[in-house]
């Protein structure tokens, strides 16, 4: 069953375009509610960074899914254990490969977060 979420129609040029509409900036999805991030890069991403969806826990965030910007990286350590702790999975990658795969995901159902850095 598909959920109310928005979709990803595009990203580039320091943003996203969500369901027909352009957002400027590193985009965090939770609950289906997208708002701004202000994380421009892996230096910014801080568990503090993603207290939105830590406070959302387990029971409405089964994973993150985490767009790194060009290329992927891991995250910082204190965000993994932070995540681990909560009981919300982590997967990370490239933004434009998270993009592709939150627009999958969501469609299937799948009760994720997104946290977009901007490229």
């Amino acid at each position: 069953m598909a959920r109310d979420a928005p979709s990803i129609d595009a990203y580039g040029d320091g943003g996203f375009r969500l369901s027909g509409a352009r957002h400027e900036g590193s985009v965090l999805i939770v609950q289906d509610q997208a708002q701004a991030w202000p994380v421009s890069g892996v230096a910014d991403l801080t568990p503090e960074s993603l207290s939105a969806i830590l406070g959302a826990g387990s029971r409405d965030v089964e994973f993150l899914l985490l767009g790194m910007g060009v290329a992927n990286a891991l995250p910082p350590r204190a965000v993994r254990e932070a995540l681990a702790k909560a009981g919300i999975g982590l997967e990370f990658m490239d933004t434009p490969t998270a993009a592709r795969m939150y627009n999958v995901l969501t469609a299937e159902g799948r009760r994720l977060a997104a946290a977009l850095i901007a490229i």
